[in-house]
Formats: structure tokens, sequence, C-alpha cells
């Protein structure tokens, strides 16, 4: 038996793109646009690809890369910036700071700045999280089998990525639910540690998650 625990509410959720109207021409001024732009847009560039239709594998990512490799073609800076993980870091201000020294060390290495035409300009946009209730509540750790292969995409973006911006210790809402029953489940905890969201697709993610749960509940292997 667990300690008694609070019910887990599965939410659902959002993301809305809301145009800033800022726009770069150039490396110089995506860098210094970053440097002031509200956070909400740091998080869009980054996390808002995860949550639009996936045909086919993106190339980047992040949006920044996706635009230096297109529209600037400077190959190098798009690897770089491709490569920063969001997850290494605990802020947005971390990770905006991270961004801007990887655009500057580039800058530095280049005399000459390449300009785009109008419509190849960056195109800053900030997100607002909107949030559901899904009317769905479990009491249980064992009931997270049943109910996470049909969560859906946002449900698992909301619980797995947004919540490390909103919990204790970047945290996912699963982690911080399951910690609180007890130290039987700390390894089901470090298991779900161990996954990085940013690389892989809401549905792989959802899929890796699956696998965890009925392999520690219940021995299956999927």
């Amino acid at each position: 038996m667990y300690k008694e625990n609070p019910a887990f509410n599965i939410k659902d959720c959002a993301l809305v793109a809301i145009a800033t109207g800022k726009k770069a021409h150039n490396l110089r001024e995506l860098k210094d646009i970053i440097s002031t732009i509200d956070e909400g847009s740091v998080y869009y560039h980054f996390w808002g690809m995860l949550l639009k239709p996936r045909f086919l594998n993106r190339e980047y990512n992040n949006e920044f890369a996706m635009w230096v490799k297109r529209s600037l073609h400077d190959s190098v800076l798009a690897e770089r910036l491709a490569v920063i993980d969001p997850t290494d870091y605990d802020t947005l201000e971390e990770l905006r700071t991270e961004v801007i020294d990887t655009i500057e060390e580039r800058l530095d290495e280049n005399e000459w700045i390449n300009f785009v035409k109008p419509h190849r300009r960056f195109h800053f946009i900030r997100s607002h999280i909107v949030v559901f209730d899904t009317h769905t509540t479990i009491e249980s750790p064992e009931q997270l089998v049943d109910i996470i292969p049909n969560m859906s995409t946002g449900s698992i973006f909301y619980h797995f990525i947004d919540a490390r911006g909103r919990g204790h210790q970047n945290e996912d809402d699963f982690r911080q639910w399951l910690s609180g029953f007890g130290e039987d489940l700390k390894p089901l905890c470090d298991k779900i540690a161990g996954l990085d969201p940013y690389f892989v697709s809401p549905h792989t993610l959802r899929d890796q998650l699956d696998e965890i749960f009925t392999e520690f509940f219940r021995g299956e292997v999927k």
C-alpha cells in the first residue's frame, strides 16, 4: 500500500501564438531582439513546434536554428543552435543567455552580416498557454497504465513539458505526484527523469511513458 496522496487531475492544453510585431533581418538583429523579447517568445520558438502537426521529421527542433539554416544559410550556427537542449536549463533566462552567447560567438567568427529579403525575416511569436480540464481524475499510480496511452499530446505536453516551468526542482507533474506516495515509487520516478522530451515528438514521449509504467506496474515489456 502507498501513502495517501491527493488525486491527479488530467489537464489538456493548447499554445496560442501571439504576434509580437518584432522581426529580424539579419543575425545581429536576431540576437538583439532575443536579448529583450518576452520570455514567452523564447519558450514558443523552442517548445511550440512540438504541438504543431509533424508530417515529416524536422531537421531542427527549434525555430531559431531552422531560420538560420533556411534563410541565412549558415549551417554551422544552425547546428550549434540545434543542439541546445532547453531541459538543461532551470529557467528561460538561462536558456536565453545560452542562445545569445552562441550567436555572439558566431558573429565574432564572421565579419560579414547577411541580410534576408523581407519575406524571409524571422517573425517573433510569443505563446499563451490555454489549459482545459479533461474531467479525468486518477487516485492511484497504477491507473496511469491505462490512462497514459489515451492521453492527448496536449496533455502530455502540459504534464511533462510545461510542468517543468511551473513546479519545483524542474520536475514534471508525474514525478511530483508519484513522489508523494513514498520511497517505493522512487525507481519509477528515476526512470521518468531519464526521459528527454525535447528531441522526440509528444507521441513518442507518450509511448516511452507507456512503456515505463507498464513495465513497472505489470512487469510487461512493450
